[in-house]
């Protein structure tokens, strides 16, 4: 990939970057930073070389129009603290504003457009379309330094297209998320364990199928693992399960077999009379589960067993959490697992998305994990072995 360093001398030129800013939002105020954080370093080192940045990125799903809900302004706001000095919102993405407030841009100052997904042609599917909108960013800029890795599996204008006009590299952060993730997928330490969690089996289908043939061990947990001890004979009461998907996972079950990979499943659950932070629960067995009531985080020995096949573990990977850990009553398996991960001397990568968001949710200190990925999205696709288009794009 290329770097930020093969650009050249970058005095006095604008920087069109990609970033992460998806944070979430409770009304207009950021309740995990990460991200925004995560975009420090890049542009840093951009206003350290002479440039002036112009920073792009998405927020939430508007529906391809302005929508003030969506403003990145909070984000915009943020980014100033951490860096220090003004960041200026322009008022559009291509439009007027965002035109004359490029044009007037100094060295050393940094641009925010709004949000990239006020415009339509951001996420189309008919390359024209993204292609002419690339275009209008482009012109606002020398250069594109791509620096997004929550978004780098998607075929989008800003993303995909820009980085087909301008002289293009990976920043800092998309750089840190390939080499941490490579080195966990494509030839990692052994024994290699995986903890999946999260609420669907479908989310991971193609990830689970692909480690099959890697890990040495899967872990599974959160809302997914009511469809594999329904798959193995047990009855999960109200918890979630996807009936249509027994089948598939049958067959990972007897692939798992097969290739000698060991399926860890939790031996017991706490399950709860209904999905509220208050609601009456017990543990009881994981074959064993009342009906009338649901699965709402695997359990204390199920804690334990998933910190000891993570210990002794050279390589973790992390994807989803083990229960609803936003309900302080159901989040003993997530801290379990975090806490494992922390206490093993192997490398350990925390996959993004929920895993991350519940990991400073729960106090945890980052600087205890080998690193901990922006991108759930993309950092699944990896794990999946697939090609991603943002990055294929900045290849050498």
């Amino acid at each position: 990939m290329k770097t930020i360093d093969s650009l050249g001398d970058l005095s006095g030129k604008k920087v069109l970057l990609r970033a992460d800013l998806n944070v979430p939002l409770d009304g207009t105020t950021i309740t995990d930073d990460g991200r925004v954080r995560a975009s420090v370093p890049t542009i840093e080192k951009l206003l350290g070389a002479g440039a002036s940045v112009i920073v792009m990125a998405h927020l939430g799903r508007p529906k391809g129009e302005p929508d003030p809900a969506y403003s990145l302004a909070p984000a915009a706001a943020r980014l100033a603290e951490l860096l220090g000095k003004p960041v200026t919102l322009a008022a559009d993405l291509v439009g007027d504003d965002a035109k004359a407030k490029a044009a007037a841009l100094e060295a050393g100052s940094v641009l925010m457009l709004e949000n990239v997904r006020f415009d339509a042609r951001e996420t189309s599917k008919v390359d024209e379309e993204r292609q002419a909108l690339a275009a209008e960013l482009a012109a606002l800029a020398d250069v594109f330094v791509s620096d997004g890795f929550g978004v780098v599996h998607r075929k989008q204008a800003s993303v995909y297209d820009v980085a087909q006009l301008l002289p293009a590299a990976g920043g800092l952060l998309v750089q840190k998320e390939v080499e941490s993730l490579s080195k966990a997928v494509t030839d990692p330490a052994r024994p290699y364990a995986v903890v999946l969690g999260g609420s669907k089996v479908s989310d991971k289908l193609g990830v689970i199928a692909n480690l099959l043939t890697k890990a040495d061990r899967l872990l599974i947990g959160g809302g997914m693992v009511f469809t594999f001890l329904a798959a193995k004979g047990y009855g999960v009461g109200k918890s979630l399960l996807e009936e249509d998907q027994l089948d598939t996972v049958k067959g990972y079950l007897k692939t798992a077999e097969e290739n000698g990979v060991e399926i860890v499943l939790p031996t017991d659950i706490v399950a709860a009379e209904g999905f509220a932070a208050d609601a009456a629960h017990q543990v009881v067995a994981a074959d064993a589960i009342p009906d009338g009531t649901m699965g709402l985080d695997i359990g204390p020995e199920s804690g334990k067993l998933f910190a000891s096949k993570i210990l002794d573990a050279k390589t973790i990977v992390w994807n989803g959490p083990m229960g609803v850990f936003e309900f302080p009553a159901f989040a003993e398996g997530t801290k379990a697992v975090a806490q494992a991960m922390i206490d093993s001397d192997g490398f350990s990568v925390v996959g993004g998305g929920d895993s991350a968001a519940a990991v400073r949710r729960l106090g945890f200190d980052e600087a205890g994990f080998g690193h901990i990925s922006t991108g759930g999205g993309a950092s699944l696709e990896l794990l999946e072995g697939k090609v991603l288009p943002g990055l294929a794009v900045l290849e050498d």
